[in-house]
């Protein structure tokens, strides 16, 4: 391993940067749906590798940037679907929009690396040092132009679910610092001395710690149901090609009231619909409002995505994507409009800059709705709204001075077509449940649908890409609020400051034992 780690440090010229983005192809292949977790002790522990190699501050940052590249691009390729949905319009754009992206977030992996040789002058602190920087950008990642925190490292971790326990006391954050600091443990391996042996033994440990205490809390954590409450999730995989045709849209809606209709709706309490599932403004057509209520059941709800308007005459036009719960009486008794909204998808930053529209159907923007919110309804427990990617931002899920006892998410993923997409939306959305220790109940157009526990466990399930609905009781959530669920994400900085402590403390043993 010795020869290795001298052997990548001294690689050269465009070999150097193709070998730092196969290194960042690895680490993305240990995130959902392939979850090769041992790639992550070749990938990190080479990239640290080609950072001893550098002679100056430029290059560290080159091959932070295409490691990033390398690791953006296969996490986010997806995107060409969406694209691909009208390529008469969109088409061209594709690499423009992957590899354009993927650039712009390869800065953040360089600005790690770059941050790290700064920093991290004694080796045996750098891996600290690396892993303590990487999830600071993950962060900044969250926020920065509106925020995009996809595919956040700790989601390596999905599969071995006693391991996403830890979030509900450190967040995503906090496993993601933890998971760089493991995947860099080779670097360490390679420099046999004692204070590297007890490091190495000491991270082992916790591990084991931690997934003995997750193995424990799922052992003792029970789902039991909320009380008369059983639950129709409706997933009618349309196409999200055939979605908006005029001609469709009248099929597409008895396609959900059909199903919404099969056998079992008499036990029905509540029916749930995906995002947009509405073919029109529902608030003002009386005709398709009528169809909803002969499948609304008669003490319960009706939960449908919709688009909304303002009323007739009213300026400025504004239209809302959002989330609408009516009664069997035909009257809305619950909204929420979308806050966090998908750049060129809902609406055009810099417009002036673009020469096209938004990539959803119409020419007008989407407006933000007020932020999180808590809906009561009739006969359900406080419910949490959130539509499409506002799941994927840990710590910004819920209303802290109006908490709700669940989580639901309207989303269609019908744009993501059947590829990784789905699959790392659906990650994100059982690690919010574990983090703030509510069940969660999702319903996508072409899946993934669901319903988590409060502990990520998939009570039941609805494949990407079937036709189908989920029949479910609502699981109760945790009695005690968790960490995380208290102090949201300064739970992760506090985990984040005493590794920084940590870091500080090996700096200060390596200098003086050397």
């Amino acid at each position: 391993m010795q020869n290795v780690s001298v052997r990548v440090s001294v690689v050269s010229g465009w070999r150097r940067c193709s070998f730092s983005m196969i290194c960042g192809i690895l680490a993305a292949m240990a995130l959902p749906p392939i979850h090769a977790l041992p790639l992550l002790w070749i990938s990190f522990p080479c990239l640290i590798w080609l950072l001893d190699g550098d002679e100056s501050n430029k290059e560290a940052f080159n091959d932070g940037w295409w490691f990033g590249f390398g690791h953006f691009s296969l996490s986010f390729y997806w995107i060409s679907h969406a694209l691909l949905i009208d390529p008469l319009r969109f088409g061209y754009f594709v690499p423009i929009a992957v590899f354009g992206l993927s650039g712009f977030f390869g800065v953040f992996v360089g600005a790690t690396a770059l941050f790290a040789r700064l920093i991290a002058q004694p080796k045996t602190s750098r891996v600290l040092t690396f892993a303590l920087i990487w999830i600071l950008f993950e962060w900044v990642r969250s926020w920065v132009f509106t925020g995009f925190p996809w595919n956040l490292i700790g989601s390596v971790w999905m599969p071995i679910l006693p391991m996403i326990q830890f979030t509900a006391i450190v967040g995503t954050y906090g496993l993601g610092l933890l998971t760089v600091i493991v995947a860099t443990i080779p670097v360490l391996l390679i420099q046999p001395s004692k204070l590297n042996q007890n490091f190495v033994v000491t991270i082992m440990v916790i591990l084991a710690i931690i997934v003995t205490w997750g193995s424990f809390r799922l052992t003792n954590g029970s789902t039991n149901p909320v009380p008369d409450v059983r639950l129709r999730l409706v997933q009618p995989n349309i196409k999200q090609t055939l979605k908006w045709n005029n001609e469709l849209r009248m099929i597409h809606l008895r396609e959900h009231l059909n199903l919404t209709m099969s056998p079992g709706w008499d036990n029905v309490t509540d029916v749930i619909w995906s995002e947009t599932a509405a073919p029109s403004f529902l608030e003002q057509d009386a005709t398709v409002r009528q169809m909803l209520v002969e499948v609304t059941p008669h003490l319960g709800v009706l939960i449908v995505g919709a688009v909304r308007r303002t009323a007739l005459g009213e300026v400025p036009f504004r239209i809302w994507n959002s989330l609408l719960a009516m009664t069997s009486n035909g009257k809305i008794v619950g909204t929420y409009d979308k806050a966090h909204l998908v750049p060129f998808g809902e609406y055009m930053p810099l417009s002036s800059l673009f020469v096209f529209n938004k990539i959803t159907a119409g020419n007008i923007d989407f407006t933000p709705g007020t932020g999180s919110k808590t809906l009561i309804l009739p006969r359900l427990p406080p419910v949490g709204p959130l539509i499409c990617y506002e799941v994927i931002f840990s710590g910004a899920v819920v209303d802290q001075k109006n908490r709700p006892a669940w989580l639901l998410n309207l989303t269609n993923d019908g744009w993501y077509g059947i590829s990784a997409g789905p699959y790392q939306h659906f990650a994100a959305t059982r690690l919010r449940a574990v983090e703030e220790g509510l069940p969660l109940v999702r319903v996508a157009n072409t899946g993934i649908s669901a319903v988590i526990d409060p502990y990520g466990r998939v009570i039941s399930k609805l494949s990407l890409g079937k036709r189908g609905i989920i029949d479910s009781y609502l699981p109760q959530p945790l009695s005690v609020i968790s960490p995380f669920a208290k102090f949201g994400v300064l739970s992760s900085f506090i985990f984040w400051i005493l590794t920084a402590f940590c870091d500080i403390l090996l700096t200060w043993l390596f200098r003086n034992n050397s």
